[in-house]
């Protein structure tokens, strides 16, 4: 592991633990009435060779409920990193992200309860160069469209199609995409 790659990873780490802490904060204080939060682990896997890992915290609330009961919502603020290649001489990238997320319940098939989920946030790559491709600005819009199956009241299995680009905000914008299969903890 590279110099250069541990303090990227560095800084990214105490990034997403202020942003963690801010949102925890501003959460706590706008939202004392419902309190629901999760932590989740996503493995992420991109166009070619590209491989990534997430971590999030998760926090629920239920600003939506007057609107429609069943409508859900949650903040999302996560630590991804990637890699591309192989172990040996692999190109790596450290990203931040804070999103939105809505999710509708569909029903129950193959005894578990099923949700969709869409959401549109924005990210922090440490890197505008990967994976071959040039992303032209560090800060990308995320995208993402998902299943969550209920495992147990208190875990979730969730299946992600992710979109990270600078939404043609300047050139060019190939945009990176992940498929991610995410476990999730609540409490």
């Amino acid at each position: 592991m590279s110099l250069s790659f541990s303090v990227r990873v560095n800084r990214a780490i105490l990034r997403a633990l202020v942003l963690t802490l801010f949102l925890t904060g501003f959460s706590q204080m706008a939202l004392a009435k419902s309190l629901q939060q999760a932590v989740a682990v996503d493995y992420l896997q991109g166009e070619g060779d590209v491989q990534g890992l997430k971590l999030a915290y998760q926090h629920h609330v239920d600003w939506l409920h007057g609107l429609n009961p069943r409508l859900n919502m949650l903040f999302e603020a996560s630590a991804n990193f990637w890699r591309y290649g192989p172990a040996n001489s692999s190109d790596s990238n450290a990203v931040l992200a804070v999103s939105p997320i809505l999710r509708y319940p569909l029903g129950q098939a193959f005894d578990l309860k099923w949700d969709l989920e869409f959401g549109i946030g924005v990210s922090l790559l440490d890197d505008t160069r990967f994976a071959g491709k040039d992303v032209s600005t560090h800060y990308q819009f995320e995208d993402r469209l998902g299943l969550v199956a209920w495992l147990a009241p208190d875990r979730s299995l969730s299946i992600r199609y992710l979109h990270y680009s600078n939404a043609g905000f300047k050139r060019p914008n190939p945009g990176l995409d992940f498929v991610s299969l995410s476990y999730g903890w609540y409490f």
